[in-house]
């Protein structure tokens, strides 16, 4: 008891101090969990898909359009069994900055190939009768407070004009990265209302056998190669991956904002801890002529360190995990976006680290000055 209260005492001797240097480490730690959640999700993101489905896109690149023709042919392809075709809407509900993905869809397929997104049979039986009728994600819902047969307005991008949906059934993930930030709806109402100009995005196909992914993908691109829209067929995989190279070396980026960040916080925990070494120069000559113990003197520094950066690190974690999961930003960029428990673990750990190398160097001072200069220094 009387070691907590003397290492609690020389904490609270500058409160301020203090508390600027658990804001600092909670805010670096904050920002470690947020990048570092970022990368785990990236990393999940091109682990979404299934190998036994493929994705065929235009060859010069994923904003170029195919032509409906190809459907047919991809459906009639040996080894497909079934094919359905997604494009990609644009439109915008009320504020553009909250966004959200909008999928054009054959409802009569595209749902059946999807078995890990659940969908009520009787709201998808609704959904499939109703020309204007969306199927719109559970988190989606909750964000706009929708509720199911309310009538929605879009604003088309691509497709100018207002568009009205009706949702009629909610659909859930159970695969986190699939995320549940999606509006779809009928690719025969976007057809008709844009003047018969909208074409399909890309053609997901459903292999009879997984093993013959790479043949069948091969077969595909030969049959359209010299056509006028050329294509590339990858695993859907594959295809999800490719949206996270599109960002360009993010790794890299968030690793290096990170090791910046920590290395000045380190310099400033490190300062700080020096400071109040000195301050309490006199109260070590004091605390060694009562029988303490150089090893003694060093642990009340490092357990100082350690606390400071452990709870510092504790506050900023758990805030970002907080954050992130009562009202999550960046869901519609990065579906499942979350900060795991591993997450958590790996900063406590850093934090632990931290707070050793921070607390080593004051540490070693107290230990090794002797009675007579620490009294020399305070006169």
């Amino acid at each position: 008891m009387k070691y907590a209260r003397l290492v609690l005492s020389n904490l609270m001797r500058s409160k301020r101090r203090t508390l600027l240097t658990l804001a600092s480490v909670a805010v670096a730690f904050f920002l470690f969990a947020t990048l570092a959640s970022v990368l785990t999700t990236l990393a999940s993101v091109t682990e979404t898909g299934s190998e036994s489905r493929l994705a065929t896109r235009n060859a010069i690149g994923i904003t170029f359009d195919m032509p409906q023709s190809y459907h047919q042919r991809l459906r009639g392809t040996p080894g497909v069994r079934e094919a359905t075709h997604v494009s990609w809407f644009g439109g915008v509900y009320v504020d553009p900055k909250d966004f959200f993905a909008q999928f054009a869809i054959d409802p009569t397929v595209y749902f059946d190939m999807y078995p890990e997104v659940l969908v009520p049979e009787d709201q998808l039986r609704a959904f499939r009768e109703e020309r204007t009728a969306a199927i719109v994600g559970r988190k989606l819902m909750e964000k706009f407070g929708w509720r199911l047969d309310q009538t929605v307005t879009l604003q088309g991008t691509i497709y100018p004009g207002d568009w009205d949906f009706t949702i009629r059934g909610v659909y859930e993930a159970e695969d986190p990265s699939f995320g549940e930030e999606t509006f779809y709806f009928h690719f025969d109402y976007l057809y008709e209302l844009s003047s018969q100009t909208a074409r399909h995005g890309w053609y997901i196909l459903e292999l009879e056998d997984p093993d013959q992914a790479g043949a069948i993908s091969a077969r595909i691109d030969a049959m359209f190669e010299n056509s006028t829209a050329p294509t590339k067929t990858e695993t859907e995989r594959a295809f999800q991956a490719g949206f996270v190279t599109m960002w360009g070396n993010v790794g890299f980026l968030v690793r290096a904002i990170g090791t910046a960040v920590f290395f000045a916080i380190l310099l400033i925990a490190a300062n700080t801890m020096m400071m109040a070494a000195r301050e309490r120069t006199g109260e070590v000559a004091v605390l060694k002529t009562l029988g303490f113990r150089d090893g003694q003197l060093a642990s009340f520094v490092i357990v100082e360190a350690l606390l400071i950066s452990l709870l510092g690190g504790l506050v900023g974690l758990l805030g970002a995990k907080l954050v992130f999961e009562s009202a999550d930003p960046l869901a519609s960029f990065l579906p499942g976006f979350s900060v795991a428990m591993g997450t958590i673990g790996v900063g406590l750990a850093i934090a632990a680290l931290l707070g050793l190398v921070a607390g080593a160097v004051p540490a070693w001072q107290s230990a090794r000055l002797s009675v007579v200069e620490a009294l020399r220094h305070v006169g």
